[in-house]
Parts: C-alpha cells; sequence; structure tokens
C-alpha cells in the first residue's frame, strides 16, 4: 500500500481544520498557506471530502469549510478509504477488482489478507483527535 499525495494532503486538510475549528469556516486559501500546498491542489481533494460528508463548505464572503463532526469521530482508515479507493497492500483485496483465478490455490493470500487486516485495524484506530493532543505534559518547559 502506497498512500498519494492525495490521501496525504487529505489528512493535513482534516488535522489542519480540526487545530482551527471555530463556528466559522475556515477559507481554503487559510489552510492553504499554513499547509504550504497548492489552493489550486486542494480544491480537488476538498471536494471529494465535501462530498463523502466529511467536511461542509460555504462559498462567498465568510465561506470556506469545517468538519461535520468531532475530530473524535474521524478516523485516519475513513480518510484514506475516501482518497485511495482501497488500503489493501495488494489489488487482488481489492473488492472492486475481478476475483483472482489463483485464490483457491494461492499460497501467499492468507498474508495478505492478515497484512490488510492489520493495516485496516491499525488506521481505524487513530482519530483525528489523537493527531491533534498536544504533546504528552511536561515537554511544554519555556525558559
Amino acid at each position: 500500500m502506497l498512500v498519494s499525495t492525495k490521501g496525504r494532503y487529505a489528512l493535513r486538510i482534516m488535522i489542519d481544520l480540526a487545530e482551527h475549528q471555530t463556528e466559522d469556516y475556515i477559507p481554503l486559501k487559510a489552510i492553504a498557506g499554513r499547509q504550504e500546498i497548492s489552493e489550486k491542489y486542494l480544491e480537488g481533494i476538498v471536494k471529494l471530502l465535501v462530498r463523502n460528508k466529511l467536511l461542509t463548505g460555504v462559498r462567498g464572503k465568510g465561506g470556506g469549510y469545517r468538519l461535520t463532526r468531532s475530530p473524535e469521530q474521524y478516523t485516519v482508515g475513513s480518510i484514506l478509504r475516501i482518497t485511495e479507493l482501497s488500503l489493501a497492500p495488494v489489488s487482488c483485496l481489492d473488492t472492486w477488482q475481478d476475483p483472482c483465478p489463483r485464490a483457491m490455490t494461492c499460497r501467499t493470500l492468507p498474508l495478505w489478507k492478515g497484512l490488510n487486516q492489520a493495516i485496516n485495524d491499525y488506521l481505524d484506530h487513530i482519530t483525528l483527535a489523537d493527531l491533534i493532543r498536544p504533546d504528552e505534559p511536561g515537554n511544554d518547559y519555556i525558559i
């Protein structure tokens, strides 16, 4: 499994919105500036996130984007599945692919299924809230 730029940037957008959430909508220009990513490139990703109801958006003056739920309710897995379509380590596990004709005799299929399960379990147990938590207590000492 290789996470594309689209998937990595989607996570950055979602983390940015979680870190800066208010009652107001956050302009894409502000997100692009903080993340140092082209606003034009982010437009396509944000459309995908809005279409899948992870974000809500408003156009015009005072417009922008915000999360539709609290950061605790978004998992990394759910975000990446939207941008990547699949998190499977091999194509034969993609549900949208035709079944592999060798599946019944494949010696490595159990290996790939186990890896796929581990990937999904791991990413489904990390939330946006986990990614925006401040450093451990005691690491914020300032002189």
